[in-house]
């Protein structure tokens, strides 16, 4: 069957819509976020696309599992404004946190091959007497002192009471608990997933119940890497195609209102 030439190219919401079991919705939404380049219009009012729309979404999608929803859709914005710097400074961004994630793995590691079952407390650090009050502990860690109470509901730190201030006492115990669950928390575990970890530590059970959960984040780390290698050469041949001529437009298109 002939194509007819006045729709060669033309592509209907809903054919870029199946394609990744999207709904139409979603396809416009993506082209309101800039997503997508602004869609051709018929005369009767109808989004029309090309097959640099179908890349465009195809190019965004292979973004996300690597770079996050957000961080993708701040890629498609800037490359479809012609701010490719911008867009190029957010995958290096992407990339950046990607290896801080894994330098986070590491000290992870590093840190629990020094606990064992037989391993004592931390040493005092003198920012109290026979411990450490919340406002160093939280300022050593970088985090707000509200975290380490929190943690403490959560039953990751449980930290006594000066009999006299009644201010928190945190012991060498507690501060490396509290050290290793803000590096799990860097690591993307819940709380939830975190205390039973600590628990099993504190136990001296070992440290073979974190084995699996360092080979998860191991694994997820690989993925995200190679989820960002995907997403470059889709972002790479994205680009090559815009640097190419524009595709053929329908000669009765109207402007897009």
């Amino acid at each position: 069957m002939r194509q007819n030439p006045q729709t060669a190219g033309r592509l209907r919401p809903v054919d870029l819509a199946r394609r990744h079991g999207l709904s139409t919705q979603a396809v416009r939404n993506y082209e309101a976020a800039g997503i997508l380049p602004a869609a051709g219009r018929t005369p009767h009012g109808y989004r029309t696309y090309t097959p640099r729309h179908a890349h465009a979404l195809a190019t965004f999608l292979a973004l996300i599992p690597g770079h996050g929803h957000g961080t993708a859709t701040s890629i498609m914005r800037a490359v479809n404004h012609d701010e490719r710097e911008e867009a190029f400074r957010l995958v290096d961004e992407s990339h950046a946190q990607l290896l801080e994630d894994r330098r986070t793995l590491h000290a992870v590691e590093r840190a629990l091959r020094d606990l064992g079952p037989g391993a004592g407390p931390a040493p005092d650090d003198g920012s109290g007497p026979g411990g450490m009050f919340v406002g160093p502990l939280a300022g050593r860690l970088g985090i707000r002192p509200a975290t380490l109470r929190k943690w403490e509901r959560a039953g990751l730190v449980t930290p006594r009471r000066d009999p006299r201030t009644g201010y928190r006492v945190y012991d060498g115990t507690d501060v490396r608990d509290a050290a290793l669950a803000h590096q799990l928390r860097r690591g993307g575990y819940r709380l939830e997933q975190i205390a039973p970890l600590i628990a099993q530590v504190r136990a001296a059970g070992g440290l073979e119940p974190l084995a699996a959960a360092l080979r998860d984040w191991h694994a997820r780390l690989a993925a995200r890497g190679r989820a960002m290698l995907a997403g470059a050469a889709e972002l790479d041949a994205y680009l090559r195609e815009r640097d190419g001529p524009a595709p053929p437009q329908d000669p009765h298109r109207t402007p897009a209102t």
